[in-house]
Formats: structure tokens, C-alpha cells, sequence
């Protein structure tokens, strides 16, 4: 408890700068060794690509004990911090919340995502009260168990276009304060990367801001200027990685050629990083 408790303050100490930290998500240990190899100073899970290479669609479809099992391997394969991106905690109250945080402390992860997107019923976000109870109850495993988890609180109003445009930045604060005040030590929107608009998320917040990029967003020294605290890419380099065996198949059965291989990783490379003690 003592190694977990070290690694939880370290990746603390990333959200302080003196640049943004950078987080390409991983999906499985072989992907997060290749991004602690390529330099990263920890690891984050992508719960979509989890659930994709565990043969389930994203968006509450993959059971706890599965997420928490590819925590797991992940946080056994590389010497980093991890933070697991458990959805809306697998859960579907406070106290399954914070089983599920227990669960991902057990497994060695030292943060956690949770998001207010629902996937089934007639609302698209939980009610923010409710999912303040989430994070309250998320915070107090962590506590009891004596690990300063840091718990980012995902904000999904934004990525799914939630309410009137006009109030939204402000609907997206007010979400924000009663995070923050139920345990959150983060906050991600996602969904955002106009300059405007996260400026105004970072000047309007008490905690680091974390933002999910991609092609056309701003670089991650761009977004530091502006206030953000993290930046991570989702789940898009799994959808990279998917495309690259799309297209690889593709171009067999059509042209039956093999360009679409040019670009990956050595064989040996691969098998000497997952050889690593």
C-alpha cells in the first residue's frame, strides 16, 4: 500500500506542470508498454478500447470484473502510474461506485475517470446531485483505504451536445463546482477545443483541466497556455489501430498486396518489450 500510495502523489504531481501531461490511452499491455517505451510519464485506460478488445461495444456494456482485470494487466506491465477509465463506475449506485473504486486500488491504478453520461434511459447526462453522490462515495473508498486516488470527473456536456449552446459553458461550471466539492480532483470535458471555450473551462475551475484532442485540436504546448492540466487522445489511438488492420485486410482481399503493413512496430521490438521483467 505503501508503493501505491507513493505512486498516487507522483501522478498528482503531473497535473502541476510545468506542461500539460500528455496521456496516449492505452487498451491492453502490450499498447500501454509501447506508450511507456515512446516516453510517457503514466498511463491512462481507454474504456472504449477496452471494450472493443474484449468484444464489447463502449458505453456501460463491459461488466467491472473484466474492466478491472485489464486494469490490472495493464498496471503489471509498465513501472508508471496508471488511471483506469472506469466509465460511470460500473455502477449503478454509490455504494457500486465505490466497490468498483476498491476494485481498481487492488488492481494498482492511483486515479480513476468517472463520467455523468448515461447510456440507456431517457436523459443523456445523470442528474448532477446524483452524480455528485458517485464521486462522494468514489472519494470515500479511496480515503478509507489510505490512497490519495486522484478522481477525474468527466463531463459530458459538451461531447453530447447537452442543453442550450448558450448556457452550456456555464451548465459545464456549475456541474464542475458541486464535482469538486463531493471529492473531484480533476475535471475532463471532452468534446471541446476552441480556444474561447477552454479558456473559459480553465479560468472558471479550482482543479486541473483535463481536454481530449486529436487531429485539428491545438498541440499540448498550445493548450498549456491556455490552462489545461491534462490532455488526453481517448480512444482514438485505438481506432488508429483498428484502421491500420481494416486496411491491411482491405487491401489483401481487393488488391492482394500488403502496403497497409509498411508502418508497424518490429516483431522483435514488440517481443523484447513484453519479455521485460
Amino acid at each position: 500500500m505503501d508503493n501505491l500510495h507513493a505512486k498516487a502523489l507522483a501522478f498528482r504531481s503531473l497535473h502541476q506542470g510545468p506542461s500539460p501531461l500528455a496521456l496516449a490511452n492505452a487498451w491492453d499491455a502490450a499498447s500501454a508498454r509501447l506508450v511507456e517505451d515512446a516516453g510517457a510519464l503514466a498511463i491512462a485506460t481507454t474504456s472504449a478500447g477496452a471494450a472493443w478488445g474484449l468484444g464489447v461495444a463502449d458505453g456501460g456494456r463491459l461488466d467491472a470484473g473484466r474492466a478491472l482485470e485489464l486494469v490490472a494487466r495493464v498496471v503489471s506491465a509498465v513501472r508508471v502510474p496508471v488511471t483506469a477509465d472506469i466509465e460511470g463506475g460500473y455502477a449503478d449506485s454509490p455504494d457500486g461506485v465505490a466497490k468498483t473504486v476498491e476494485g481498481v486500488l487492488a488492481a494498482g491504478a492511483v486515479g480513476v475517470n468517472i463520467e455523468d453520461a448515461l447510456h440507456s434511459g431517457p436523459g443523456l447526462l445523470r442528474a448532477a446531485a446524483e452524480q455528485g453522490e458517485f464521486l462522494a462515495a468514489a472519494r470515500a473508498a479511496a480515503d478509507a483505504a489510505g490512497v490519495p486516488l486522484f478522481i477525474n470527473a468527466r463531463i459530458d456536456t459538451f461531447l453530447r451536445s447537452v442543453g442550450d449552446p448558450a448556457t452550456r459553458l456555464r451548465e459545464t461550471l456549475d456541474r464542475a463546482s458541486l464535482y469538486v466539492a463531493a471529492g473531484a480532483d480533476g475535471i475532463f470535458v471532452p468534446g471541446v477545443s476552441d480556444t474561447a471555450t477552454v479558456t473559459a473551462l480553465a479560468a472558471g475551475l479550482t482543479v486541473p483541466l483535463n481536454v481530449m484532442a486529436g487531429p485539428g485540436s491545438p498541440s499540448v504546448a498550445e493548450f498549456g497556455k491556455l490552462g489545461v492540466a491534462r490532455v488526453s487522445l481517448g480512444s482514438a489511438v485505438a481506432q488508429a489501430a483498428y484502421a491500420t488492420a481494416r486496411r491491411s485486410a482491405q487491401e489483401l482481399f481487393s488488391t492482394g498486396t500488403y502496403t497497409a503493413l509498411t508502418d508497424s512496430v518490429d516483431y522483435s521490438e514488440l517481443n523484447a518489450l513484453l519479455q521485460r521483467g
